[in-house]
């Protein structure tokens, strides 16, 4: 395995308490997508009685599909950090801007 060091946007909240990479509203993926294409969803979300061991790895955005975010460039994601909500149940990046 080699190691890739680069800056990517941190998770700094996540509220999805269903989602297997959440262990006290922080996410533990190593990096999420978000988005559809139009929906700025999470789509590393999964849901899972067992959660992540691995505390200590806090989440970054690896992409980003939600064209019309203004933080969206050529599929990454340039905001400082997103948030992760569930308004309606379903886990949103709050971040996204048009």
């Amino acid at each position: 395995m080699i190691t890739i060091n680069m800056e990517i946007p941190e998770v700094s909240a996540c509220e999805e308490s269903r989602c297997a990479y959440n262990v006290d509203q922080s996410c533990h993926a190593r990096a999420i997508t978000v988005g559809d294409g139009v929906n700025p969803m999470c789509d590393t979300f999964f849901s899972s009685a067992t959660h992540a061991h691995n505390t200590r790895r806090i989440a970054g955005v690896g992409a980003c599909k939600v064209g019309p975010c203004k933080y969206n460039d050529d599929f990454e994601c340039l905001a400082d950090h997103v948030r992760i909500e569930t308004p309606n149940g379903a886990a949103r990046c709050m971040t996204f801007a048009a």
